[in-house]
């Protein structure tokens, strides 16, 4: 059962484009600004592992997920990704991840709209219940950077996952339910200057 379609969502800042092969490229480029695959906490691919990357979204894409390409309006550069994964059609439920970013668009409002984007359409459109993120318990810039989004800490999965390099990870598992989503819309809008 198909809950959510994987289309254009469109900021003042940023465009979320559906992902595709004609993409890699541009995410290339991209992930080669900052080398972020070289953090050991972080689940980012290198610039050759790019093409394994791209189709492995696609082949995700087949089985519900909706993989984005996050493009910087001003420039006009593809500058990331991020996607809906996970989704639960009959519980109303979806995971915001595979999230990351050239080190040029880093700490500027990129990030902050294109989760607003992500989020109003689970909320506003599709009538979402809760929407999560998962991350790395070391991964504390990401942690942070949730946190300034609006969502709380449900716990720690701990010895969640095996990494890559063979290291064990414990997930850090936030939320953010329907209840609070006008509240947290109003923190978003209010970063982004339309409050």
């Amino acid at each position: 059962m198909t809950w959510l379609n994987n289309e254009v969502l469109e900021g003042e800042f940023v465009r979320l484009e559906p992902m595709e092969l004609a993409h890699i490229a541009d995410l290339q480029q991209a992930v080669a600004d900052g080398e972020s695959w070289k953090l050991w906490y972080a689940m980012v691919p290198t610039v050759e592992e790019m093409p394994a990357y791209v189709q492995e979204a696609l082949t995700s894409k087949a089985e519900g997920d909706s993989p984005y390409v996050v493009r910087c309006k001003t420039t006009g550069q593809i500058v990331g990704t991020s996607r809906y994964y996970m989704m639960d059609a009959k519980s109303k439920r979806a995971l915001i991840g595979y999230t990351w970013y050239a080190e040029s668009v880093r700490r500027t409002a990129i990030n902050t709209e294109a989760k607003f984007l992500l989020l109003n359409n689970l909320f506003e459109n599709h009538q979402a219940i809760a929407v999560e993120f998962r991350t790395h318990f070391f991964n504390h810039t990401s942690r942070k950077a949730i946190e300034r989004l609006g969502a709380k800490m449900d716990g720690i999965l701990r010895q969640h996952m095996i990494l890559k390099d063979g290291s064990v990870r414990d997930t850090v598992v936030y939320s953010i339910i329907a209840c609070e989503w006008p509240t947290v819309r109003r923190h978003l809008l209010s970063k982004l200057g339309r409050d």
